[in-house]
């Protein structure tokens, strides 16, 4: 195919709140990179995700459909191979694919799920036949042997993989396989006896005595750039997916950036007490707390002091500003291959973190806007464009919209809206928008695993929990910080009932339209 349609290459973090940013207005984390690609494009003030945890928004991005209609509902499942995702739709219309960095679509850990009630079941254990394919690629298992270990492509679309697995200094995959090849003392440094001292007390803080040129994120930015070298020409447009995982706990920025941000320059934006009248689950977690009982798992949402606070954004900002750097060297690549005047960047997070609003840290079932909204930038040097766009907009519009823009029609099923008219005009797109959250085990005082659904307009925020007599309800207009539930205020018993009525068409659409029927009866 000759080249007539735009490259892209699309950057998203890990746990990355929308207004960690300095185009978006915090006023200490330095991303002039990031900064630069807002400069050039459209910021989305409203954007948020389909999904506040991994793996299920992940799977929204690729295929443009909710967790409940693409099949990996909570962290732990698989994305369905059968399922098609807007990559597929690229490179059968003659694009390059590549996936650099976390993929999280498949599980990467190889452990039972915990938190889970047992249920009696019979010879057969599912409603479904279990599927025989493989999906174990991202599973450490795979990358034991020095030998680099093959990706079985296409990956959901994708026609290179880079992969790599889980967080931190950690980090498995493709580059575990390379960090022991270029650490020959990679055990000393991986063994979380040999931290470097530092006198933080955020659970999870760890001083990695990793250095820079060996962290996971210095090891994308390096496999992005000799893609970008290697792999890409004048010919076929391409999709490069380059995906960091930090800023995710556990904190651990090496390094310079360690100490690049101190504790004292943070405040956090809302303490436990800032909430007038908390849910449930943030009692429980309040108790949880006050009784020193500590998380269930490292991954579930709990609540800290102030300046264990204070410390967790100071190192977040440092895991920051160490992604942006790696972001501007792969941009200064991409300008020494003379792509940049036909290239689209985007820059996005999976979802974000409480990051100490009142005192939380973390993700979880509770769908404040510090883990829905996430950042979402798009940069077209060949379309004019508004500076910011405050029109309503989700994950799962990703793909539509990239499509779009390449000019290629989506598949049957998709849910997404294109946002292309959202960039030239601030067209709104939706007046409303589904978030989805389902645990797959039972945590933060539920008895059973949290089925959450909740329905955002520009005014409101309406949730609603599954076997709960509670729900919450903020009026955004005069309380955009959500500290006022109202969901028993007799004066808003109307619009209750108008947004309960609205989630219910939005729940009733849900209704997966894919496949067609292929006879009239």
């Amino acid at each position: 195919m000759a080249k007539t349609q735009p490259n892209f290459i699309f950057f998203i973090t890990d746990q990355h709140r929308a207004d960690w940013l300095g185009c978006s207005g915090h006023p200490i984390v330095k991303t002039p990179n990031i900064d630069l690609i807002a400069a050039n494009g459209t910021r989305f003030d409203n954007f948020h995700v389909a999904s506040p945890v991994c793996m299920p928004n992940r799977a929204s991005l690729l295929t443009g459909r909710y967790p409940s209609q693409h099949g990996l509902r909570y962290n732990g499942c698989a994305l369905p191979q059968n399922a098609n995702t807007f990559v597929d739709v690229l490179g059968a219309s003659g694009y390059k694919t590549a996936a650099i960095g976390k993929s999280h679509i498949q599980p990467f850990l190889d452990t039972a799920p915990i938190g889970r009630n047992s249920r009696k079941t019979g010879p057969i254990l599912e409603a479904w036949k279990e599927d025989q394919k493989d999906y174990s690629q991202e599973e450490p298992g795979k990358y034991l042997s020095n030998n680099r270990y093959k990706f079985k492509t296409p990956y959901y679309g994708y026609q290179h993989v880079d992969m790599v697995t889980s967080h931190g200094d950690q980090c498995g995959g493709h580059y575990q396989q390379w960090f022991r090849e270029h650490a020959p003392n990679w055990v000393e440094l991986q063994d979380r006896k040999n931290q470097l001292p530092h006198n933080y007390s955020c659970p999870q803080s760890y001083r990695t005595p990793i250095p820079v040129e060996l962290y996971p994120t210095t090891y994308i930015k390096n496999q992005a750039i000799e893609y970008l070298k290697s792999s890409v020409s004048e010919g076929d447009p391409f999709f490069l997916f380059v995906s960091f995982p930090d800023p995710h706990h556990p904190f651990n920025p090496p390094g310079k950036y360690w100490d690049m941000y101190s504790p004292s320059d943070f405040e956090p934006n809302l303490s436990y007490e800032d909430h007038k009248n908390p849910t449930p689950p943030m009692q429980f977690l309040y108790q949880n707390w006050k009784n020193g009982k500590g998380q269930l798992t490292p991954q579930t949402a709990t609540m800290i002091e102030r300046e264990q606070i204070k410390e967790a954004m100071a190192l977040t900002a440092g895991m920051i500003t160490m992604v942006d750097d790696a972001i501007g060297e792969i941009i200064t690549a991409l300008n020494n291959s003379n792509q940049t005047d036909n290239t689209i960047i985007c820059f996005n997070s999976d979802h974000g973190d409480y990051l100490g609003d009142f005192n939380m840290i973390l993700k979880g079932a509770l769908p404040f806007k510090s883990i829905t909204r996430v950042p979402f930038i798009w940069s077209d040097p060949q379309q004019q464009q508004q500076p910011y766009s405050k029109t309503l907009s989700s994950t799962i519009d990703l793909s539509a919209t990239i499509l779009d823009r390449a000019g290629i029609n989506p598949y049957f099923g998709i849910k997404g809206k294109t946002l292309l008219s959202s960039m030239s005009k601030d067209e709104k797109v939706r007046n409303e928008l589904l978030i989805e959250y389902n645990d797959g085990g039972s945590r933060l005082g539920f008895e059973a695993p949290a089925r959450v659904r909740s329905l955002l307009t520009e005014k409101f925020r309406f949730t609603f929990y599954l076997d709960q007599n509670w729900g919450e309800l903020y009026d955004l207009s005069k309380d955009p910080n959500e500290t006022n539930n109202l969901w028993n205020t007799v004066t808003y018993k109307d619009i209750k009932a108008e947004l309960s009525l609205s989630l219910n068409q939005s729940l009733t659409g849900l209704m997966d339209e894919s496949p067609q029927s292929k006879r009239l009866a």
